[in-house]
């Protein structure tokens, strides 16, 4: 058997298994060449066309056996992809990964990198707050955008700054970002210019018909009905726009993912003045606040 054999063979084993996608890869051929070329220690760019003679490689029955170990842990565990493999990637960042954080898929991730944001910020944009960092993702690729900017990442959970820390220390920026656990922005000091969010938002019925692959992620940074709100996802959103403009630069921005809620945060938010901004997905899973317009509708 060769390496494009093996990888058509886990392929069809994937798609009969009828597991849920979405934590980096949308379909069974993607996620059964990663599973193949991880356990096989191959780069996840190997060719795996037709054309090139690198899809040929032979497979040894002990490379067989070690796909076949991942794949069938996959299958049998509903893990995500990511956490079996302890790595996912963003925006061709590789970042470390285990159960103590969600798998980061971020649309925000895009927004940094093809300089969808840079309109909205000025030269004095100095300060960076990653709200809810998670892994610290979003952070780091905040520092890489931006070199010359100080970056903040929060989170409530402990257990997700640690990874976030070996994220830090896995691309060396460790000296630029600062990490602080912090429930909302209760602990966060200072004024920023940037602040990204992707909070919980899940709304209560969509949390109840989550497949097992979302179930295996940290509750806490999915389910948006932690507050004792009706349902629709947008507790933890809710309280964080009548604060955060105690934290925003005069010309600041939020910039803040909400996912297929689209509906339920104009319902809760009405009247408030919001920009919405394109992505891979569309334009109506992520969104921009200014500092005036949020200082309009929530005035202290």
């Amino acid at each position: 058997m060769n390496l494009q054999e093996l990888v058509a063979e886990a392929t069809a084993q994937l798609a009969a298994a009828h597991l849920s996608f979405g934590h980096g890869t949308t379909q069974a051929a993607d996620e059964a060449a990663w599973l193949v070329l991880h356990a096989l220690g191959l780069p996840l760019d190997t060719p795996l066309s037709d054309a090139d003679e690198a899809s040929k490689r032979p497979v040894s029955p002990a490379e067989y056996a070690q796909a076949a170990t991942l794949l069938g842990a996959r299958i049998t565990t509903r893990k995500p992809a990511a956490y079996l493999t302890g790595e996912a990637w963003l925006q061709g960042v590789a970042f470390y990964v285990d159960e103590r954080v969600i798998v980061p898929r971020s649309l925000i991730a895009e927004l940094l990198v093809d300089g969808s944001l840079d309109y909205w910020l000025h030269e004095g944009t100095h300060t960076v707050l990653d709200v809810c960092t998670g892994n610290g993702s979003l952070a780091v690729l905040a520092a890489m955008v931006y070199p010359d900017v100080e970056v903040t990442g929060s989170d409530i959970s402990a257990d997700a700054l640690a990874v976030a820390q070996i994220n830090l220390e896995k691309h060396a920026l460790q000296n630029r970002i600062q990490l602080l656990q912090s429930d909302g922005l209760g602990a966060i000091t200072g004024k920023f210019d940037l602040i990204v969010c992707n909070p919980p938002y899940v709304n209560a019925a969509s949390m109840a018909a989550l497949p097992a692959e979302y179930l295996a992620e940290p509750r806490i940074a999915l389910d948006g009905n932690a507050e004792g709100g009706s349902g629709d996802g947008m507790d933890f959103i809710r309280r964080l726009l009548r604060e955060v403009t105690s934290k925003m630069a005069e010309q600041g921005v939020l910039v803040l993912e909400v996912g297929n809620e689209r509906e339920f945060f104009e319902a809760a938010f009405p009247g408030l003045d919001t920009i919405w901004l394109e992505t891979s997905a569309g334009e109506d899973q992520v969104l921009l606040l200014t500092q005036e317009a949020l200082s309009r509708h929530f005035p202290h």
